[in-house]
């Protein structure tokens, strides 16, 4: 009888009873690492010494009847084959988390005597580090290796004690999520190791041994953790209880770039585990966005009983090969935007063209489709927030935070966008999943908080909410919850009538399983003051304060950004980049507004730092000396415009009259105007190479 310590490892059982067959057969008991090609994609992978791929002989006896093959991997990214004796059994599930594969070996795949495994990459050879092991052949068929115990799930609102749509996360001691019997269906929509439930109910069978139960129901809401330990024969019960615990009164969540396998034709999320989805993470507000079409999650959200949770908007997200688009409102059977038009202009008149649209967001800048990053070095100049190709971006809003396609550098986007408002463009940040998942990249994980009657998430009034998004209302949320008040009164998106005195105040909430360590400020994007957070461990407010800023000479956009570590559980796992441009990579939460302008004139308007600099150029007439000494009395974003105009009249970066007035302007010019050549030096060097 094979004994199941020796299957400890694998299973991290702690039982001694055992169904396993005497013919059970461990292929390896090590966790290996395989790189096939290239550079290694993240430097907690060693730079050499890799496998390219696993081939392992091992002895067995032939089946002539259904069998069982489990295995662990970890960060998959790309397509892998798990083969036996030539045949394919499957592949390894494309998701960077840490999981068990049951894999069905058909009858008579196996011969008596030697046999061979191979896991190796496919398709096209883009480095993916990967670990992959803990291989177990099982000669039984996959239900009755999982048929030892049976576990049913009870979670219920802590204070009410009523069911809750969740998140269920179960992993085993060695924090790997788990195979079950469990599977999608109209109140379930189920992953390896994860379910979302509608009703908080599931019940399901499992291999005997010791599991982490956790649930949650997305970023406002506490998480419950159950150890279980099954042995072969048990059915037990268990109740979780769980509770809201991040504040967010006067916002509805929402989740303006969503997706489904069903309609965008990629990821894994039908249609119903959408809607299930939506409500265990507890998304107020979703944007259905599949790619060019327009879908209404009204009629399925009513037939699962779900819609109570949520108010949804058909959107589209407009795929061009000149950039992704995401917009809303649209009509289900009305036009759909063109996107095969080959430029701005044209793509954002079919986009406005279309009837009902208020909202028109750039998706994830930074990301090469089609071969074009719309702000990539060679077209944009992040700086300035200047279009290199003469293009207008006509949006009205821009992703900021995308936890479905993360960046190396989360600030970046922020840059890009604090460029963009300094050049007089009024951009809406957002925060979004850009999911077109189950669990993989998990629906709402990042999202937009916007400002609107939240008493009853489904009788939200949509128009209302859309114009407060337009008007940037909004706070983003990607682990925690950052809130602005500027003398006591105005928020993101409103006007601070000019005052001698300035009063931030700032609040940092989320929920206990998370925590902030660093708030700062910015003054059109340029950094002013910042903190290091002592967080509280409850859920809840984590830190409050008020800063006393002195008057500004000129009007300018306040934006506050909490951040803390990025190391949380498998019950919500942070992304790592999905285009990187470095092995190296530190996961962040983060909470940010969005702008406060202050009207530092006086004048009733919010003035960028572009109409500042076009009226001093237009002013000193090509006077550079009396131009760059007027500069004293503006912030670095005003120079930076200046720069630029100067440039676009024909005096390079590098022109020697420039420089010699730039000796006698002060120093913060100097400074202001030497970055500026740097990026436009930069980018002129892309433009030729690229």
């Amino acid at each position: 009888m094979l004994k199941r310590k020796l299957l400890t490892l694998l299973f991290c059982l702690a039982v001694t009873a055992s169904a396993v067959a005497d013919d059970a057969v461990i292929i390896t008991s090590k966790m290996i690492h395989l790189r096939n090609s290239g550079d290694r994609e993240w430097s907690t992978f060693p730079e050499t010494g890799q496998k390219k791929e696993l081939s392992i002989p091992f002895e067995a006896a032939a089946n002539p009847g259904e069998a069982t093959l489990l295995l662990r991997h970890v960060d998959v990214k790309q397509a892998w084959n798990v083969e036996l004796n030539g045949s394919v059994l499957g592949k390894l599930v494309p998701d960077a988390n840490d999981q068990q594969l049951l894999l069905t070996v058909p009858p008579k795949t196996l011969k008596t005597g030697r046999n061979q495994l191979r896991i190796f990459q496919v398709g096209k050879q883009i480095p993916d580090d990967i670990r992959v092991g803990e291989i177990v052949y099982f000669p039984e068929p996959k239900q009755q290796i999982l048929a030892e115990t049976q576990l049913a799930i009870e979670v219920v609102d802590e204070k009410s004690g009523q069911p809750l749509p969740c998140r269920i996360t179960i992993v085993n001691i060695d924090k790997t999520l788990v195979v079950t019997t469990a599977q999608s269906n109209e109140r379930q929509a189920v992953r390896t190791g994860v379910m979302y439930l509608s009703e908080g109910k599931t019940q399901f069978r499992l291999p005997a041994g010791m599991y982490i139960v956790c649930a949650g129901r997305g970023f406002e809401y506490g998480v419950d953790f159950r150890t279980v330990q099954l042995e072969v024969g048990d059915e037990k019960k268990i109740q979780l209880k769980i509770s809201r615990e991040v504040d967010t009164t006067g916002y509805v969540s929402c989740d303006t770039h969503i997706h489904t396998l069903t309609h965008s034709g990629h990821g894994d999320s039908s249609m119903e585990e959408r809607m299930l989805t939506l409500a265990g993470e507890q998304i107020e507000f979703p944007i259905a966005t599949d790619h060019n079409k327009q879908i209404d999650y009204e009629p399925l959200s009513r037939k699962m009983n779900v819609r109570q949770y949520f108010t949804p908007v058909i959107g589209n997200e407009v795929t061009t090969r000149w950039g992704h688009f995401n917009v809303f409102p649209v009509r289900a059977e009305g036009p759909v935007p063109d996107h095969k038009l080959k430029d701005w202009d044209g793509i954002f008149e079919s986009i406005y063209e279309t009837p009902d649209v208020k909202v028109a967001i750039l998706n994830h800048a930074r990301d090469i489709h089609s071969k074009y990053r719309p702000f990539d070095q060679k077209n944009h100049l992040s700086l300035t927030g200047e279009n290199l190709d003469g293009w207008r971006l006509r949006a009205n809003a821009m992703e900021l935070i995308n936890s479905g396609a993360t960046q190396t550098d989360f600030m970046q986007l922020y840059r890009d966008w604090f460029g963009a408002l300094n050049r007089g463009l009024s951009l809406t940040p957002v925060g979004c999943s850009d999911s077109h998942d189950v669990s993989r990249y998990i629906v709402g994980q990042a999202r937009t908080y916007i400002q609107a009657e939240d008493q009853d998430p489904s009788k939200i009034d949509v128009a209302s909410t859309i114009q407060n998004f337009v008007d940037g209302k909004v706070l983003l949320s990607y682990g925690l919850f950052t809130q602005i008040k500027v003398n006591s009164k105005y928020g993101p998106g409103e006007l601070v009538p000019a005052s001698d005195d300035l009063d931030v105040s700032l609040t940092v909430s989320g929920p206990s399983w998370v925590s902030a360590d660093q708030i700062s400020l910015y003054a059109n994007g340029q950094l002013i003051r910042r903190e290091d957070i002592e967080s509280k461990d409850q859920g809840g407010v984590k830190w409050e304060g008020i800063w006393k800023l002195k008057p500004f000479s000129h009007d300018c956009h306040l934006v506050a950004i909490a951040t803390g570590p990025g190391k949380i559980g498998l019950y919500w796992p942070l992304a790592k980049p999905y285009q990187p441009n470095s092995p190296e990579y530190q996961a962040h939460v983060v909470g940010s507004t969005g702008a406060v302008w202050i009207d530092a004139d006086g004048d009733g308007k919010k003035t960028p730092a572009y109409a500042y600099a076009e009226r001093l150029v237009n002013e000193h007439k090509g006077d550079l000396g009396g131009l760059l000494k007027s500069l004293a009395g503006y912030d670095r974003a005003v120079a930076f415009q200046v720069a630029s105009l100067v440039r676009a009249r024909g005096v390079s970066p590098f022109d020697p009259q420039l420089k010699r007035a730039l000796q006698d302007a002060p120093s913060e010019v100097q400074i202001a105007f030497a970055l500026y050549a740097e990026a436009w030096r930069a980018s002129q060097i892309a433009r030729t190479t690229n």
